[in-house]
C-alpha cells in the first residue's frame, strides 16, 4: 500500500480532508485554522499529488481510498470523519464504499456522485494524453482560469497546478474516468453527510448536489446542504468560514 504524506492539525474527532484535482493539500490552508478548533485535522496529498508518490503501475480511485485507509490504521484511527472536494469526494465515496465501518460522517464538497458520461471519460484521456506529451501546463491553462469563480485566486491555483507531476495528473485523470456510479451507495450511509457547493461552480453544476441530497436523504442520515452564491469550485477556498460551518454539522 502507498504510503501517503500528511500534515495533521488541531484536536477534537479526526476529520481527513481530501483534496480535489489537480492540486494537494495546500488546497484547505484558508479553511484550517476554521476547523482545528473542533476537529484533529488529517490533510493528506493523494497518490502522484503532492509529497505523495505514485505506485508504480498507478492506482485507481479505490487504491487512493485504499491509502487513506491505511494511513488512518497506522495513526491508530479506527473511524473518521471525511470530507472531498471534487475528485477527493469521489475518492471519499470510494471509502465510503469499501469501509463504512470508518466513517463517522461524510463532507462532499463540490463534487458528484455519478459516473463520467462517455464524452467525458474521452475528454480525460484526451488530456491525459496531451499532459504527457507537453507536462502540466496543459491543465494548468486549462483550469486554473475555472476553478475560482474570484479572479485573485487564478495565481496561486495555476503555481499549484504546476507542482504537480505530469505521471501523477495523467493518473488521476484515468482514474477519474474509470469511476462508477455512486448514487445508488447514497442511500444506503446512515452516518451524517454535508454536501457544500458554489452556485458559480464552472465545472460541476449545482443540481448534482441536489441530487446527492435527493439521493442520501432516502436513508435516516442527517443531509445538509449548503449551497454558496458566487462562488466557484473551490469553496474552502473562497467561502473557507462557510465551507468550515458546513463541515461542523457533521458532529
Amino acid at each position: 500500500m502507498n504510503q501517503l504524506h500528511y500534515i495533521r492539525a488541531g484536536s477534537g474527532q479526526p476529520l481527513v480532508l481530501i483534496h480535489g484535482f489537480p492540486l494537494d493539500h495546500s488546497a484547505w490552508e484558508q479553511s484550517l485554522p476554521h476547523l482545528t478548533v473542533h476537529f484533529d485535522v488529517i490533510l493528506p496529498d493523494l497518490s502522484g499529488f503532492g509529497a505523495s508518490a505514485l505506485p508504480e503501475g498507478g492506482c485507481g480511485l479505490d487504491e487512493m481510498a485504499a491509502s487513506l485507509a491505511g494511513l488512518l490504521r497506522g495513526l491508530g484511527l479506527s473511524r473518521a470523519f471525511l470530507a472531498g472536494h471534487s475528485m477527493g469526494g469521489y475518492v471519499a465515496l470510494a471509502f465510503a464504499r469499501q469501509s463504512p465501518e470508518m466513517v463517522l460522517g461524510l463532507g462532499l464538497i463540490s463534487t458528484q456522485a455519478g459516473p463520467d458520461t462517455p464524452e467525458g471519460q474521452a475528454n480525460r484521456h484526451k488530456t491525459a494524453a496531451a499532459v504527457a506529451e507537453k507536462g502540466p501546463g496543459v491543465v494548468a491553462d486549462a483550469m486554473s482560469p475555472k476553478l475560482s469563480a474570484n479572479p485573485a485566486h487564478e495565481a496561486l491555483l495555476r503555481e499549484t497546478i504546476l507542482r504537480q507531476s505530469a505521471p501523477g495528473i495523467i493518473n488521476a485523470l484515468k482514474a477519474m474516468a474509470a469511476r462508477p456510479d455512486s448514487n445508488g451507495l447514497l442511500s444506503h450511509f446512515d452516518f451524517p453527510v454535508s454536501i457544500v457547493h458554489g452556485l458559480a461552480d464552472a465545472l460541476i453544476p449545482a443540481e448534482r448536489a441536489r441530487e446527492m441530497k435527493a439521493a442520501a436523504e432516502q436513508r435516516r442520515s442527517t443531509v445538509h446542504l449548503t449551497e454558496l452564491p458566487g462562488v466557484g469550485h473551490m469553496p474552502m477556498l473562497e467561502a473557507p468560514t462557510e465551507t468550515a460551518e458546513a463541515l461542523k454539522t457533521l458532529l
